[in-house]
């Protein structure tokens, strides 16, 4: 809304992410579908010791028992010690996401703010995660890439399973099949 009246919003996925200068812990970028336009919004966790007995578990636009089932994965498979720590996770713009594809960036998030290693800022994540830290394919991946490859994305994290019948060579943006939680944990955080 400006003052002459409504004005078209082009490309919705430029609202939805931060222009920052510097990379930030606790930011990751998920490629999403809303109905059947592919967005690219912003995941922003906070992960912080607790001051008090019992943590908190917050999350705005995203549903607190998917975090809650997320944070047991990371606990339980992979050794993060979450459950003595404050978790706060939002979702940019005011959206409320169902696509499970976030779950990939929403990890990411979480384990980028209790690091404190921020993510590059030039890739998106696509991928549901299982409870044994397995990626899940989702559906719809060649508009999700063609989405990240629009928006000048360098790289993005696919399930492996997607890439089957998948044309990467029709794409100039990295394709990075990634089969668990490990290969996610490797290639971002060493």
């Amino acid at each position: 809304m400006q003052g002459a009246g409504l004005r078209e919003v082009s490309n919705p996925s430029e609202i939805m992410i931060s222009q920052r200068d510097e990379p930030t812990s606790g930011v990751a970028i998920a490629t999403m579908l809303e109905g059947i336009r592919p967005l690219m919004i912003e995941v922003q966790a906070l992960v912080g010791n607790s001051a008090f007995g019992t943590p908190q578990r917050s999350s705005t636009g995203f549903d607190t028992k998917r975090l809650n089932m997320l944070l047991a994965v990371l606990e339980k498979r992979f050794g993060f010690r979450l459950s003595a720590q404050d978790v706060f996770l939002n979702i940019t713009g005011g959206l409320r996401v169902e696509d499970p594809a976030i779950d990939l960036a929403v990890i990411a998030a979480i384990i980028s703010s209790q690091q404190d290693i921020p993510l590059p800022s030039n890739i998106t994540l696509a991928g549901e995660v299982g409870l044994s830290g397995e990626i899940r394919a989702v559906n719809r991946i060649e508009q999700r890439i063609a989405e990240a490859e629009k928006l000048g994305f360098e790289g993005i994290f696919i399930p492996k399973h997607n890439t089957k019948g998948l044309d990467a060579k029709k794409y100039n943006i990295a394709i990075r099949p990634v089969g668990k939680l490990e290969d996610i944990f490797r290639a971002l955080f060493g």
